[in-house]
């Protein structure tokens, strides 16, 4: 796998509280055995910004950070970001 590439996940545009599991799967599947890698996760076709949404992309910082790597988001919205700031998560995230 070329390591000098992100890795990019998009969010769909709604997230349930299902998608979180499959959303860590398919990370650890595109992951590999990569080297330290950016996982860049695209959040900008989110319609609802929601607590579904942000425990997704807990889970998925939680997933790349065991992998070795880090996960930064990409087309956030206020409502996301605002929501990702009153659960403490902003700062973790950029």
């Amino acid at each position: 796998m070329d390591t000098s590439r992100p890795i990019v996940l998009t969010l769909p545009g709604r997230v349930t509280p299902d998608d979180a599991a499959r959303l860590c799967a398919q990370l650890r599947a595109r992951c590999g055995g990569a080297g330290p890698v950016d996982v860049v996760c695209d959040v900008g076709g989110l319609r609802r910004a929601d607590l579904a949404a942000v425990d997704a992309l807990a889970r998925l910082a939680l997933t790349a950070g065991r992998l070795g790597h880090r996960l930064r988001l990409r087309g956030v919205g206020p409502e996301l970001r605002l929501l990702l700031g009153l659960a403490g998560l902003e700062e973790k995230l950029r």
